[in-house]
């Protein structure tokens, strides 16, 4: 408001009120702001205010075509407060601000019910599992690989199947992969696909996740993680995958089908075909306007006789061309951040070394991150084991980073505010290691963040089931 001081003895017509849209802020709309709260299930299939999924991590999502956010299994607590692995589906609907519980268990460490392969049912669910990867089609079908967890026995293991929900028909479809845990990778030919490719089961016990992107035609990129190679080896892997939807056919891209692979970096913004980030897990990804991968940091090895570990390293894989250039960062790990002045760009900010952050892509094309688990701390002293809460913006076009919000010191308590109200001061609490939260982007270019384990209100680290909304 501007011209609103004094006091008026006639019709006052000089006073001015614009109302702002709550740009660079956060909101918290759902859940609750302590640490380790169980599920609210409800009735199966009806909304309600009262109505929310437990505290978790390592949780998958999606967007559907009217705007609704779902959300898929992970681990932590369920409707009686028992821990461990969810196969239970959540629809959010961001106009009513309500949870419906959709499908799967209200407890812990369900398997699943496989059916036929390529053949839909009622009765087909996937397994308890956390640290999946998801994507969203383009006729609106939500898409679900792998992860830690339960196929179709009781046997705990890391997880290579595919599953297709539609939200129309509310029906599951098991589509590629095995039913049984731990199965090893079937690379074939690099670059040809096949019927008989399928990455490895992948993501371990430590729920070191595989970074994914979607691409212009529908199709899936998935990209290393913690798993099983082609000869059955357990280890850090560095593969790039290519999944084409309407052949369901897998495709080997690019890294290594052995485990453990070291990076090779080349020169610094230079594309060459025999580029390649080294094994990681935990990363953080994107797609560009060009339709180019990107993928930054993540927990594993950089260059061949470097540290290693946490990395800060920025990549842009080419589709086209199949090459990956070195855009930014380190070849070697445990860098510390360097954040620079708020707000202001500069080629020598960078988040720094870490894995288990989030991410998304605004409406100009550029990219965000948000949090995650630093093994050297902000402060760069090794071994301080820091959550982090901060926000950057990497500007694709400058290729500069920008500290946008929340703490430059570790293990930051969440601020919350008042339910529903935006508001400069709040701030979701640090957050990462021992799972990821999950990330959407709405129609509106909000991004929302859900869950995740760290630091709640009261400074508690646990599991957590807020839901915030960031208006960039």
């Amino acid at each position: 408001m501007t011209n609103g001081s004094g006091t008026a003895n006639a019709n006052v017509t000089s006073v001015q009120v614009a109302c702002t849209t709550n740009h660079n802020e956060w909101t918290w709309v759902s859940g609750s702001n302590t640490a380790n709260a169980i599920g609210v299930y409800g009735t199966l299939g009806v909304a309600a205010t009262s109505n929310v999924p437990g505290a978790r991590s390592g949780s998958v999502s999606w967007t559907d075509n009217s705007g609704n956010l779902w959300l898929f299994g992970g681990w932590d607590h369920d409707a009686t407060g028992y821990v461990g692995e969810l196969n239970d589906l959540w629809e959010f609907n961001p106009t009513a601000k309500t949870w419906t519980w959709m499908s799967g268990a209200n407890t812990v460490n369900a398997i699943g019910v496989y059916g036929t392969i390529g053949v839909a049912a009622t009765s087909n669910i996937p397994g308890a599992r956390d640290s999946a990867v998801s994507w969203t089609d383009g006729n609106g079908n939500f898409w679900l690989f792998g992860g830690e967890g339960y196929a179709s026995t009781t046997t705990f293991g890391f997880l290579n199947d595919l599953w297709e929900f539609s939200p129309t028909t509310k029906e599951w479809t098991w589509m590629s992969g095995a039913d049984t845990p731990n199965a090893s990778g079937v690379y074939g030919t690099l670059g040809i696909a096949s019927a008989s490719n399928v990455p490895g089961a992948r993501v371990p016990g430590a729920r070191q996740a595989a970074a994914n992107w979607i691409d212009k035609s529908g199709n899936l990129w998935l990209f290393g993680g913690f798993g099983y190679d082609s000869t059955g080896t357990i280890g850090g892997l560095n593969d790039l995958w290519e999944y084409i939807p309407t052949a369901n056919t897998w495709t080997w891209t690019s890294g290594s089908e052995t485990v453990n692979a070291f990076g090779v970096y080349g020169t610094q913004g230079v594309a060459s075909p025999s580029n390649v980030p080294g094994n990681r897990s935990y990363s953080v990804s994107w797609i560009d306007s060009s339709n180019n991968l990107w993928l930054f940091g993540g927990s594993g090895a950089g260059a061949i006789g470097t540290s290693g570990y946490d990395l800060d390293d920025l990549w842009e894989f080419n589709p086209t061309t199949k090459e990956w250039t070195w855009v930014n960062g380190s070849d070697s790990g445990g860098i510390a951040p360097v954040y620079g002045t708020q707000g202001v760009a500069s080629t020598s900010n960078t988040p720094g070394g870490r894995d288990s952050a989030v991410s998304w892509t605004d409406s100009s094309g550029n990219f965000w991150l948000f949090g995650g688990f630093d093994y050297e701390g902000p402060s760069g002293a090794n071994g301080t084991n820091e959550y982090l809460n901060d926000l950057w913006e990497y500007n694709t076009t400058s290729k500069e980073w920008i500290w946008v919000g929340g703490s430059n010191t570790g293990d930051a308590s969440g601020v919350y505010g008042t339910l529903g109200i935006a508001s400069a001061s709040n701030v979701p609490g640090a957050r990462g290691s021992e799972g990821v939260a999950v990330t959407w982007t709405d129609s509106s270019g909000n991004f929302w963040l859900f869950g995740g384990f760290g630091y709640d209100s009261t400074g508690t680290l646990g599991g957590l089931n807020d839901l915030w909304r960031y208006q960039p």
